[in-house]
């Protein structure tokens, strides 16, 4: 983190500040890069680092367009997530991924390269050509395929993308039986989900064996208090990604005060993670009541009700190293982890 995040656009729960373009908001994303570039290679095993995740950083048909610039200009390192949907050109029939949450599709929807990629380039080319590596990965992409269509097309299209980009991208060799192998650490981590489909497409047809995203774990089970148990890493799967209801499961809407059971819960969940070889995200932490949720375009059901509310949860899961805090109040979440995380 490179200092304290500034409200931009529809963050912040207090008065809503004056917008800043978005060359602005890339000079302090660049500002941020320098920051991280001259810092030494951190570790980034499970459990190393507690990173914002900038829940659903793209635009909904076609609203909310400075998510992605306002979660760079918090700070790097960060986790960064794009929803992914198949939409079908009803005229032609031809189907394409697209960065999306949801139909209706109207064909203005970017692609994962014009809506992630290509905006990162000014942030990517200057670590590649750094003489430090600095916090690799500055992002972890979180992929998230929504609607999935013809499973083989989707997802071939999707690893043509990243193909593109193989340079800017951390990879992992494929193993023989399946065991962990080492990342070659690079500016962006991509993970998606635990889709077996996709491990086909993105693991066992990958060309050259190199893998260069990584899938979730699926759950082993429950203990007796209903808290999920993790299957192992492997060389594909290396993440695990639960909602808040498996720590409060009251859900975020009727959650009361934090208690202890509730911290013991979040406790053993990242106990579990890490011991398995599992980075952890837990998702989603928002904290500004429902008409400040339906204004920005948050979903209500992700929100405690409060500021001070998430805050104590966020705090918790900074102290408890989980690895991808996922939330819609990017600003706020940095202000709180600068003072948190040393």
């Amino acid at each position: 983190m490179t200092g304290p995040a500034r409200r931009l656009g529809e963050g912040g729960c207090g008065r809503r500040p004056r917008r800043l373009g978005r060359a602005a908001r890339m000079a302090v994303a660049l500002s941020a890069l320098a920051g991280a570039l001259a810092g030494p290679v951190a570790a980034q095993g499970p459990g190393e680092r507690s990173l914002l995740d900038a829940h659903n950083a793209y635009p909904y048909h076609g609203q909310w367009r400075d998510r992605l610039e306002r979660a760079i200009a918090t700070g790097l390192p960060l986790a960064i997530e794009q929803d992914l949907s198949w939409a079908v050109d009803p005229e032609t029939g031809a189907g394409r991924s697209v960065v999306a949450h949801e139909e209706p599709f109207d064909g203005a929807e970017p692609t994962l390269a014009e809506s992630f990629f290509e905006r990162l380039r000014p942030l990517v080319e200057p670590a590649l050509g750094a003489d430090s590596h600095g916090d690799w990965p500055l992002v972890v992409l979180n992929l998230d395929v929504k609607s999935e269509g013809d499973h083989s097309r989707h997802h071939r299209e999707i690893l043509a993308t990243l193909e593109r980009y193989r340079s800017w991208l951390s990879s992992a060799p494929r193993s023989a039986d399946g065991s962990p192998t080492p990342i070659d650490w690079r500016p962006i981590l991509v993970l998606t989900g635990s889709s077996d489909a996709q491990e086909r497409t993105f693991r066992d047809e990958a060309e050259g064996g190199d893998l260069l995203l990584f899938g979730a774990v699926h759950d082993a089970g429950l203990d007796g208090d209903g808290v999920p148990l993790p299957r192992r890493a492997t060389d594909y799967r290396r993440w695990w990604n639960q909602p808040w209801q498996v720590v409060e499961p009251e859900g975020q809407r009727a959650a009361g005060d934090w208690t202890p059971d509730d911290a013991g819960r979040l406790r053993r969940l990242v106990t579990r993670a890490h011991n398995a070889g599992l980075w952890l995200r837990v998702y989603t932490l928002n904290g500004i009541g429902e008409e400040g949720s339906r204004e920005r375009g948050w979903f209500a059901g992700y929100d405690f009700g409060s500021l001070d509310a998430v805050r104590e949860r966020w705090r918790a899961c900074l102290e408890t190293a989980v690895d991808f805090v996922a939330t819609d109040q990017y600003e706020d979440l940095a202000v709180l982890r600068a003072g948190v995380v040393q």
